[in-house]
């Protein structure tokens, strides 16, 4: 396809994207405290894996190892200075796997602190956030995604940064999993607020990832839906709740069958990207890739 640009992104098909990073990684070693975006310089063979499994289950969006590679993040890990060599380091890697099977959409996710509690300035977000994504652009990124978003003061500095630092498309995608009906995010954005921020702030494309399961998440797709068609819709839902065992190991019990059935109704609510967040795997992306094809089979028939 030709370059994928702010002007052309609306005419993307319904896509299936990668699923889980950080569980994936987790699998290959390292400490659960340690930042494995320092793997895109120190272990890039570990991450090439992952990108690479993602795309041979199917995947046509990939994301990159860079969710924790803007500059707040990085000092509180001792990695100060280092966002652009990981970012870019990251990019390339992605972009690696993917070749000309899939898309590339460089992962910038939150710093941690609050942007409207004041924990961090405004222009010490934008100037973080705009680091990164200039360095996922240089590394060859096609989009860029901002993730996991709970405060709309942070995503709506995160876009302005990241609008300004590079031309590709750039899309937010918020974190819903609070609220009597799990329709708010952590400090109580609706699915309305979210919309309304991303086209308003000339995102490409608007969305929910991590928080909740894939499965519960087309009553958010609906909401968000509602506000109008002219952003394309992401979700990328969590293999379900995290469920602690006795000796302290985390597991997600939703299975691929789980995301294979969530799939005809998140695209009858208008979602174009499909894919998986915490705990889910290529085998959860090859059941969306498989339902997908089926929805294609059915309306061809």
């Amino acid at each position: 396809m030709d370059r994928l640009t702010r002007s052309n992104f609306g005419a993307l098909p319904l896509l299936p994207t990668d699923g889980a990073w950080g569980t994936e990684l987790m699998k290959l070693g390292g400490t659960s405290t340690e930042l494995k975006d320092l793997w895109n310089v120190s272990a890039p063979d570990k991450v090439l894996q992952v990108a690479r499994s993602y795309v041979e289950a199917g995947a046509r969006i990939i994301l990159t190892n860079t969710f924790s590679s803007n500059a707040i993040v990085l000092e509180r890990h001792g990695a100060a200075g280092r966002s652009a060599e990981l970012s870019r380091a990251g990019a390339a890697i992605s972009r690696q796997a993917a070749g000309e099977r899939a898309l590339v959409f460089g992962s910038i996710g939150p710093t941690g602190k609050l942007v409207s509690l004041k924990q961090i300035a405004v222009a010490e977000a934008e100037a973080a956030f705009a680091e990164q994504a200039a360095a996922l652009a240089a590394g060859g990124a096609d989009a860029i995604v901002i993730e996991t978003m709970a405060d709309i003061a942070e995503a709506q500095a995160a876009l302005r940064a990241c609008l300004a630092a590079c031309d590709l498309p750039v899309g937010v995608s918020f974190s819903f999993d609070a609220g009597k009906e799990k329709n708010r995010t952590m400090m109580g954005v609706t699915p309305a607020q979210a919309w309304k921020a991303a086209h308003e702030g000339g995102a490409s494309f608007v969305g929910a990832n991590c928080g909740i399961g894939i499965d519960v998440y087309a009553r958010i797709a609906r909401e968000l839906a509602a506000c109008g068609s002219a952003l394309p819709l992401w979700i990328k839902g969590n293999a379900g709740r995290p469920e602690m065992d006795a000796d302290g190991s985390v597991h997600y019990r939703a299975g691929p069958d789980v995301f294979a059935q969530a799939v005809p109704e998140l695209v009858a609510a208008g979602v174009r990207f499909i894919g998986g967040c915490c705990g889910s795997t290529p085998n959860h992306v090859r059941a969306i890739v498989t339902a997908i094809e089926q929805l294609g089979s059915a309306a061809a028939g």
